[in-house]
């Protein structure tokens, strides 16, 4: 019997990275004051991360305007992968505020 190929590395796909914030520990199940800065760490290099991509991403830009860059989906991909994370960080941010208007609508 042969054994099967994966598609994935047949076609010289490597497999995807986790992203920074994706590192940290699990929480546990009990809330505790390190699970919150925890989460205040993800959420500061997840804004880290952005704000490098972004960086990038108009670095690339300014090179491939002036004609510096050689290849141009250097840029195109830098300045998509920017822009999906920003919206990331948009939705992140809209459902927080959702969150804490419901939160306040059932103090009221």
């Amino acid at each position: 019997m042969s054994t099967p190929i994966d598609p994935i590395a047949a076609m010289g796909v490597s497999a995807l990275t986790p992203l920074s914030f994706e590192s940290a520990p699990a929480p546990s199940a009990a809330a505790s004051p390190g699970g919150a800065q925890s989460f205040a760490t993800s959420l500061t290099a997840a804004v880290e991360n952005l704000q490098t991509l972004q960086s990038t991403s108009n670095e690339l830009a300014v090179r491939a305007v002036t004609g510096d860059l050689d290849d141009i989906h250097k840029a195109t991909l830098a300045s998509s992968r920017a822009g999906v994370t920003l919206d990331l960080m948009v939705a992140v941010r809209d459902r927080g505020v959702a969150a804490f208007n419901d939160i306040m609508r059932m103090q009221a």
